[in-house]
């Protein structure tokens, strides 16, 4: 909305943008990201979803109307975003538990203890790259701050990271800014949270975990790239709880899931970089972001026959809400991650592909039409219009496995079968599987290849001696 207001503001064309009172607060905030910090508001006490038709015209009567009449004939308070320090300026100097409380009184911090970006571990960072630390990577959201090298340098030295990550690092930010993710969504109100995928020879170069415990802290390197993603969330793209990260409750980082390429190899199924088009044998991160996920404790069956309609019922069952980005709100855009440990996936493939296992769930993994329909505009109110499954086949919306006259006929949670993803991770010798639920188009997967420097080995051997 704001991003619409800013644009008729350009054309000269004055405006009051409508805001419930739970997000002024963002709008604010977004608006000086937007190069317009006097943005005018108009206040709907409340929210809209829990007041009566009669509490809603009191409210917008009592309370809107005027703030819109104010907004567009009365003078608008002049304000003036602040600038940024030179990206190279030394902000502070003092110890480490002076630096920690600069930077968390500031925002700049998680809450965490942060390693002080002094410009010698910085530059240990940018030894990692070949690009100049002023290479512009993209411009971010809401804040439309500019992705730089050197700024992915600061927020790795803060996070925790090596230097030897920096490239893992910079193909993040490449995927962060793409606008095939949407970055401006991750402070939206479900407070989905992004999940790092790695792939590639740098798993085993960089000593990721993919086995036991994989998705849990423990491991340097799939902990800090994690809180890396979230820091420069924060710091760079600008999003700062209790003002434009709206998550209602919202979770800490994911540390990076790295998948099993042994036991991928040995199946001879495809990782999920080549599913989204990372060339063969380079290392590929790609992200995703997820509104939660659930475990699916001790699957039971030695052949496929037997282990397949627990983890389709997991699929079925755990898809909520999020089928409006099935149908409705983004249609065609979700994308559910099904984690398989290398013991299933294993006894799957002894008889199935990965494609093979995607056809089964998509015909398989389904919900009645009816609670499918719930989801789209009986218990929320995110997709207008009250169009059943069949009126989306007629206009030509979705594929024809969602027709029918029967309201209890069960139809898939995708629109196709590839669009159920499926890694391989976790403990080689267990019979769990994970499943993460999308954020559709709100975090749409992206995949970038990680570019590595010259003279990686020699560098990289001289990093870890």
């Amino acid at each position: 909305m704001l991003r619409v207001s800013a644009i008729a503001e350009q054309a000269g064309v004055p405006t009051s943008s409508l805001c419930c009172e739970g997000f002024l607060g963002q709008a604010k905030t977004t608006s000086v990201g937007l190069g317009y910090p006097n943005l005018a508001l108009a206040t709907v006490p409340g929210h809209v979803d829990v007041q009566t038709a009669d509490e809603l015209r009191a409210n917008v009567l009592g309370t809107t109307v005027d703030h819109v009449v104010r907004n567009l004939t009365g003078e608008i308070a002049a304000a003036q975003a602040t600038a940024d320090p030179d990206p190279q300026d030394i902000v502070f100097e003092g110890g480490f538990e002076e630096v920690n409380r600069l930077f968390l009184e500031n925002g700049w911090s998680d809450g965490l203890p942060i390693v002080p970006p002094t410009k010698e571990k910085i530059a240990e960072f940018l030894a990692f790259t070949d690009l100049p630390p002023d290479h512009a990577i993209g411009k971010l959201l809401p804040d439309n701050r500019m992705a730089t090298v050197w700024n992915v340098a600061v927020n790795g030295v803060m996070a925790g990271c090596r230097p030897e990550y920096m490239p893992i690092l910079v193909a993040l930010a490449e995927a962060m800014s793409d606008p095939q993710y949407g970055v401006e969504h991750s402070g939206n109100t479900p407070g989905a949270e992004t999940l790092i995928v790695l792939n590639g020879p740098l798993i085993k170069q960089l000593g990721f975990n993919y086995e036991q415990g994989a998705l849990r802290d423990g491991f340097q390197p799939n902990t800090s790239i994690g809180r890396f993603w979230r820091l420069y969330l924060r710091n760079v793209a600008g999003f700062l709880l209790h003002q434009n990260d709206k998550g209602t409750f919202g979770n800490t980082w994911r540390v990076v899931m790295a998948e099993n390429e042994d036991s991928l190899a040995k199946m001879k199924w495809p990782t999920i970089g080549a599913d989204m088009g990372a060339p063969a044998g380079e290392s590929a991160v790609t992200i995703s972001r997820f509104t939660g996920g659930n475990v699916i404790v001790s699957v039971f069956g030695d052949n496929a026959e037997k282990l397949l309609p627990y983890l389709g019922n997991a699929l079925a069952t755990h898809s909520g809400w999020e089928v409006i980005f099935t149908v409705g709100m983004a249609t065609g855009t979700y994308r559910p991650l099904l984690v398989l440990s290398p013991l299933i996936a294993e006894t799957i493939a002894k008889t199935m592909t990965k494609q093979d296992v995607q056809n089964w769930l998509f015909e398989n993994a389904r919900m009645p039409a009816h609670l499918f329909e719930k989801y789209l505009w009986g218990w929320t109110n995110l997709v207008p219009g009250k169009r059943t499954l069949n009126d989306w086949v007629r206009l030509g919306k979705i594929p024809k496995a969602f027709a029918g006259n029967d309201p209890n006929r069960l139809v898939p949670v995708v629109t196709k079968p590839e669009h159920i993803m499926i890694a391989v991770s976790g403990d080689p010798l267990r019979s769990n599987c994970y499943l993460f639920v999308h954020n559709g188009m709100l975090g749409f997967p992206t995949t970038k290849t990680v570019k590595l420097p010259r003279a990686w080995r020699t560098k990289l051997r001289a990093a870890q001696a």
